[in-house]
């Protein structure tokens, strides 16, 4: 967790975005997740209202701030992250949604909040009145409900609160398939949406089909040609305002600077920053370059898409060397030095002892409902190795990728030192670099940490294993890393 200052999106995230001819990010997300089961929650940047108006606020005005400004879109408006479990629905009539049919899956996502004005505006609300403050032009619409009203049919909070009481004079999108979710008549959804304030739809396969609607209902009179004409109004107005009449093409000259030593260095920097210590009995970490033997266990310690999670390449990510990127195998050799041997075992079966072993242990990359789920405990193949490997060293680190909190309790004794590293993405550098003192460990916690998963389907007040904005620190022994020796069996 850092600071909005720490957290304004560099110049080079907009660059990257120009090279490539994209003027316009779906993001960020401002949900405020409730209930981490949601599979959406490693969207979220936190539990905290406070927190999400901060953080995205920063990320907008970052994005923006590179002479061409690129197009932000904080989504998904209103309450996407206070559904209740089991509210999602199911929708017969659209055959290319690609749900998957575990049972514990699309649970939250895509679901019905229930409560009263209040608490939707508390809690929900606060993050896009500071995004628009902050510049936002355009917002996505959430497929999700509020008391049982489609958001994307809800013309009181679309355009009654939205672009009335908070003055936003942007536009409103759609999310993908999300008007077709309104009413299996195509035709009266569409009206349902452009009716209630949708500026935008986003329609991937049909958009013929959703032209005709459109002329249908503005013949028939149930569309308002003053509400075509304001759409268009609010879209060309922000057209304008980012520059596409005048440049509506990338710049190829950037290209050079996609996934450069730069850029990766700004990544490392946001990972070593995010790393969250959550125990370190004996002050284990940082470790020393100088250690003589390191154990690392885990399939994810040499994985790339674990790292990464979800929307990575594809929609649900992968395992495997789906990107580019450093793994944390390579990134812990090369913070040892040439004396030190270093063994990487997946299954943690080792032939001999380590003065310090490390396991990594992943969530399956996932995304959107994908990863909704009623359990979050360690497996018991997760538990027992690391039974295995403490067996073989002095002091055990666990390193945990997940877009979530998850219910640790038990491993936790076992282990001297635990870090929750998040979701890092291509560059373990950063997580290398604060298991080794290069960086000190700074991060805290933005959502409470569980213990047990009754805790988390029946809050009751209970303190949770850790709090929200909890996270050891350290102090940094060096300034940059040693050669290394790697010794794979």
């Amino acid at each position: 967790k850092m600071g909005a200052d720490d957290y304004v999106v560099k110049p080079f995230s907009a660059r990257e975005l120009l090279a490539t001819n994209v003027h316009w990010a779906f993001a960020p997300a401002v949900s405020v997740p409730q209930d981490i089961r949601w599979g959406r929650t490693f969207e979220g940047f936190s539990e905290d209202p406070a927190l999400v108006s901060s953080l995205g606020a920063a990320f907008i005005r970052g994005l923006s701030g590179n002479g061409r400004p690129m197009l932000a879109s904080p989504k998904h408006f209103v309450g996407d992250g206070g559904t209740a479990w089991g509210s999602a629905r199911r929708y017969d009539w659209i055959q290319t949604l690609g749900r998957s049919a575990a049972p514990d899956r699309w649970q939250l996502d895509q679901g019905d909040m229930h409560s009263d004005e209040a608490v939707l505006r508390r809690i929900h609300l606060s993050p896009y009145e500071d995004a628009i403050a902050a510049g936002a032009l355009s917002i996505m619409i959430s497929y999700s409900s509020w008391n049982g009203l489609k958001l994307h049919a809800h013309r009181y909070l679309l355009t009654d609160v939205l672009k009335g009481e908070l003055g936003f004079a942007g536009f409103l999108v759609s999310d993908w398939l999300g008007v077709s979710q309104l009413d299996p008549d195509f035709e009266r959804a569409v009206c349902l949406a452009i009716n209630a304030g949708l500026d935008m739809v986003m329609v991937p396969f049909e958009y013929e089909r959703f032209i005709r609607a459109v002329e249908v209902g503005i013949a028939a009179r149930s569309i308002p040609v003053s509400r075509i004409d304001d759409a268009c109004r609010r879209i060309l107005r922000v057209k304008a305002a980012i520059g596409l009449f005048d440049h509506p093409f990338g710049d190829e000259a950037l290209l050079s600077q996609v996934g450069s030593e730069a850029h990766r260095a700004v990544a490392r920097e946001a990972v070593s920053k995010s790393q969250v210590l959550l125990k370190n009995d004996g002050n284990v970490l940082p470790l020393s370059p100088s250690v003589a033997s390191v154990l690392l266990a885990g399939e994810a310690a040499g994985d790339i898409g674990l790292q990464c999670g979800g929307w990575t390449i594809e929609w649900q990510g992968s395992r495997g060397a789906i990107t580019p990127g450093t793994t944390l195998v390579q990134a812990i050799g090369e913070n040892l030095s040439n004396a030190a041997s270093l063994v990487y075992q997946v299954d943690g079966e080792f032939d001999g002892k380590g003065d310090v072993a490390i396991v990594v242990l992943s969530e399956r990359p996932y995304c959107e409902g994908e990863g909704d789920t009623d359990d979050l405990s360690l497996s018991a193949a997760e538990v027992d190795l690391v039974r295995r490997v403490r067996k073989d060293c002095k002091a055990l680190v666990l390193v945990l990728y997940s877009g979530r909190p998850l219910i640790i309790g038990d491993v936790l004794d076992m282990c001297d030192a635990v870090v929750a590293a998040w979701l890092p993405g291509t560059e373990a550098h950063g997580i290398a670099d604060v298991l080794f003192g290069v960086q000190p460990f700074s991060g805290r916690l933005p959502y409470g940490w569980p213990r047990t998963m009754e805790q988390v389907r029946q809050p009751n007040g209970e303190a949770p294993l850790f709090p929200i904005s909890y996270g050891l620190t350290t102090r940094p022994l060096r300034s940059s890393a040693a050669g290394s020796r790697i010794q794979p069996l």
